[in-house]
């Protein structure tokens, strides 16, 4: 097996920064370059450049992924790309200012960290971490380097959310007026309009298989433990497996849950307790879950239906003692719009990522709520791959309470040489 050589600490200053303060120009054009090259890196949504920030880098383990993330570069913008086969030597580039990881999120909190560290700013993809642990160190590599961080998950603040029917702006103010009453409890079911993809699930007893001549994949795993390749392992099913990520709860998870944390007004903070009704789960192939339950100090509740909740009546999206709201924005409360319009708007929020880059803003969804979402969904998975039926949680030291089989889920082991 191949050996990698030891991340060192980087002193590149990138170029904006030369300016003191970390003053870009309103007139210079920011650069990104883009890690991972699978379905989310070469999609049209993030594969772009334009005359506010210009694509110049990319980096895959794929050979066939980077060549065709060039042959996508030349074709989209007419642009040579920077190929680059490890990340480290995309992050080192001083044309980078902004460093997008795509990759399966066993990488994404050591991407991020590393990112920070050598002075750039960061779009990541969700799960912002694989682990709670590694969200608590992209906090504080984020902090301490003062670098801007987008987590790339945007319904707090834009789009129709899901099957739900509505944006997520009028029930924040919903919310905030007080005319549900408290404590609440969100559902996020297919009832309410969120499937959970239990596709997303591994396979048991894989076996082992010669690696393609394009694929490193001694470094595609890098801090997940050593599996014989599997074609199932990697790429567009990599979801199903633990070391790597956990299945569609952590595939949709910040989707779903983020705008909760926002509706909520928890973006501090952290629920007491998380129960878990599954079947027990194998220890390397993700499998299905049936409820998942997180509770708050003040009573207030966030419940996830899975596999068994798919059409069971009309479940309301949040309930509290004064009103239910089901789909579309249906109200219990008589003539509930006219009522809000005597309550103020919600606070704006800074939802333009190069304009936060220029200016030194954080951005709406950044790495401290995002950390706080994200250990929502961290929660359910050590419950589950604990098979337990109930963990309590101390939301300010960010630990399990007398259970240290979790709490070493919270700092797994990387493999050597890796580390964050």
């Amino acid at each position: 097996m191949k050996t990698l050589g030891g991340i060192g600490l980087f002193t590149i200053v990138p170029r904006y920064v030369l300016g003191g303060n970390n003053y870009i120009p309103p007139s210079d054009q920011l650069t990104s370059g883009i890690i991972g090259m699978g379905g989310i890196g070469k999609s049209d949504s993030h594969f772009v450049s334009n005359n506010r920030c210009r694509l110049v880098a990319i980096c895959d383990v794929d050979k066939e992924h980077l060549e065709q993330g060039v042959k996508l570069g030349k074709a989209k913008f007419n642009e040579t790309l920077q190929t680059y086969h490890d990340f480290r030597d995309l992050i080192k580039d001083p044309n980078v200012d902004i460093v997008h990881i795509a990759t399966p999120p066993h990488w994404h909190g050591i991407m991020s960290v590393e990112a920070a560290k050598a002075g750039k700013d960061i779009w990541c993809e969700k799960p912002m971490t694989r682990t709670i642990g590694e969200g608590k160190r992209v906090v504080e590599a984020v902090r301490r380097y003062n670098r801007i961080f987008r987590l790339n998950t945007w319904f707090r603040f834009t789009d129709t959310f899901y099957g739900l029917g509505t944006t997520v702006n009028p029930l924040k103010k919903l919310v905030d007026s007080g005319l549900l009453g408290w404590p609440l409890k969100v559902t996020v079911s297919g009832t309410t309009g969120f499937t959970w993809k239990f596709y997303w699930v591994g396979k048991e007893n894989l076996h082992p298989e010669p690696v393609p001549e394009c694929l490193d994949y001694d470094f595609w795993l890098g801090p997940a433990p050593y599996k014989p390749y599997n074609p199932h392992r990697v790429h567009q099913t990599f979801r199903g497996y633990w070391d790597y990520d956990g299945g569609g709860l952590t595939d949709m998870g910040q989707h779903y849950l983020d705008p909760v944390q926002y509706l909520l007004g928890k973006d501090k903070t952290l629920p007491v307790k998380v129960e878990v009704d599954a079947p027990e789960q194998h220890p390397d192939a993700v499998g299905i879950w049936h409820k998942i339950t997180y509770t708050y100090d003040d009573g207030c509740q966030i419940v996830l239906e899975g596999e068994g909740f798919e059409s069971k009546g009309n479940t309301p999206y949040i309930e509290g003692p004064l009103g239910k709201v089901y789909k579309g924005f249906q109200c219990t409360i008589p003539d509930i719009m006219n009522k809000l319009a005597e309550y103020p708007d919600p606070e704006p929020q800074r939802t333009d990522f190069l304009d936060c880059v220029r200016t030194r803003q954080k951005f709406a969804l950044n790495e401290e709520n995002g950390h706080h979402s994200c250990t929502l969904v961290n929660m359910g998975t050590c419950g589950l791959r604990l098979n337990r039926s109930v963990l309590n949680f101390d939301p300010k030291q960010q630990l399990f309470i007398n259970d240290d089989a979790a709490n070493e889920l919270i700092n797994q082991p990387m493999r050597g040489p890796w580390k964050i």
